[in-house]
């Protein structure tokens, strides 16, 4: 059995690296510099789901859930459960337009330092020539090892290479289809709709499930050898916990031997007092969402271009391009990293709205880069009004509009200078920094000058007890955030 195979692979890796398979070895790693240094990613959603183009990319559950919109749009579209499945939309998987280069070039533009495409979602399709599945984008579809010409093509263009793998799900994800007349009964797709456990709350995955999802997921790595392995929720379930630490210590000491820094993504941390990963064995990763404060140690928000969506959708709701810079250097500000999604077309088309953001805060970055690039937090991430509330802790924070006003500001550093990011173009062309006052209650900074990122006039400024004041350019404005720097 191949599956097995790989997992026999396994054995030397683990024995002859750096980590031994402890929690406690693995809390030696470190985060690449890389991916401390890079701050932001893209992350790309693209499967079948992109077919139907309806809600988002539980398409594939939904639609087989009696009282879901998804359930009534698919047999309004498409017919019968019993007669076009889930399993019939992957033919119309074309990706008849993807081209792996100009996505990569798009990326590049937007400023992106690391690529995160999806190799499997929940629905069993993977991506990938895998020899463990006939499910997958080499055999059916698109007809091309879409994965392998991605990390092709993101190499050449100077990124990062990563995936993300969200097979944990599958155990339960097409459950709803037994409920009704549906393909997902019929035995001879048992290998793409299986197992859909209907009780998951009750019943964790068995070791056939586990085995199988260890062995695709060291098929993924081998062959492509991603910088970084993004794990979407429910890994957190005990039944996980001791293939993940192999997994690990297999990744950690197979890099070894690439001679490349690699990393781990993470969330939903607790559960029932047991952790997917242990603090410092990987990166937490926190959806949709940010930290409240400023983290000691380094972490990542993931969020989408949509607000409704991580797929493409026929109704897209996009953020505009000044709230994602804004989400950006609030995570930042707080030692994070972004990696933001982007869903394309089945036929691999990147819908302009969402290409025309990513080239928007490219050119924000090709200005503002040294406030974000290899930058570190500092005293306090920022003040104003979303300094609390708005920008909560925890997931799911960014799904309602976020207005940054002028009062928002975020602080970073860089070699010695300190950057402080103004979220709104102030109406009165005066910044206001109470933070940098001279007598607030942080440290003393001593101040010497202050320029405005990608503005080649000297600025006038003074400062008192209460804050320091910025009189811009006479005309200088701009819908995007601007960034003051400030040395001693």
């Amino acid at each position: 059995m191949l599956g097995s195979s790989g997992l026999r692979d396994m054995e030397p890796v683990i024995a002859s690296g750096p980590f031994d398979p402890t929690w406690e070895s693995l809390k030696a790693y470190t985060v690449p510099a890389w991916y401390e240094d890079g701050k932001f990613g893209i992350f790309v959603h693209w499967g079948p789901y992109a077919v139907p183009a309806f809600e988002n990319e539980w398409y594939p559950r939904n639609m087989y859930l009696k009282d879901s919109d998804a359930y009534t749009h698919h047999l309004e579209t498409f017919g019968p459960h019993t007669r076009i499945g889930y399993k019939d939309l992957v033919s119309d998987f074309t990706a008849a337009r993807f081209d792996p280069d100009a996505w990569a070039d798009l990326f590049k533009a937007a400023g992106a330092r690391y690529v995160v495409p999806v190799a499997e979602h929940h629905d069993g399709f993977a991506m990938y020539g895998s020899s463990l599945t006939r499910w997958n984008a080499v055999r059916m579809g698109p007809r091309r090892d879409v994965l392998g010409e991605l990390a092709a093509a993101i190499r050449r263009a100077g990124l990062v290479f990563g995936c993300s793998y969200h097979r944990a799900e599958h155990w339960w994800f097409f459950n709803g289809g037994r409920d009704i007349p549906s393909d997902v009964l019929d035995p001879r797709y048992a290998d793409f709709y299986g197992p859909a456990e209907p009780r998951p709350e009750t019943t964790p995955p068995d070791t056939a499930f586990l085995d199988d999802w260890l062995a695709r997921l060291i098929e993924l790595v081998a062959r492509y050898r991603p910088q970084l392995v993004y794990f979407d929720w429910w890994i957190e379930q005990p039944a996980f916990r001791p293939y993940l630490l192999r997994f690990a210590t297999y990744y950690y000491n197979l890099a070894a031997q690439w001679n490349r820094e690699v990393a781990i993504n993470y969330k939903h941390g607790e559960l029932e007092g047991e952790s997917a990963f242990a603090e410092g064995s990987a990166v937490y990763d926190i959806e949709r969402g940010q930290m409240g404060a400023t983290s000691a140690g380094f972490w990542q928000s993931d969020s989408s271009i949509m607000r409704n969506s991580w797929s493409h959708v026929s109704s897209p709701d996009y953020k505009p391009a000044n709230e994602l810079i804004g989400e950006l250097v609030d995570v930042v500000s707080k030692n994070g990293a972004l990696l933001l999604n982007v869903g394309p077309r089945a036929d691999g088309t990147i819908p302009d709205e969402a290409a025309e953001r990513l080239r928007s805060i490219g050119r924000w970055l090709e200005v503002n880069g040294e406030a974000v690039y290899g930058s570190g937090p500092w005293q306090v991430f920022g003040e104003g009004p979303t300094e609390s509330a708005p920008v909560a802790h925890g997931m799911y924070a960014d799904e309602k509009e976020r207005e940054f006003t002028e009062k928002d500001i975020r602080f970073t550093t860089r070699e010695g200078a300190l950057y402080a990011t103004f979220l709104a173009w102030p109406a009165s062309g005066t910044v206001t920094v109470a933070s940098l006052g001279e007598q607030r209650g942080h440290p003393p900074v001593s101040i010497a000058r202050v320029e405005l990122l990608g503005a080649s006039a000297p600025l006038t400024w003074e400062r008192d007890a209460q804050a320091l004041r910025v009189a811009l350019p006479a005309g200088a404005s701009s819908e995007h955030p601007g960034v003051l720097k400030i040395t001693s």
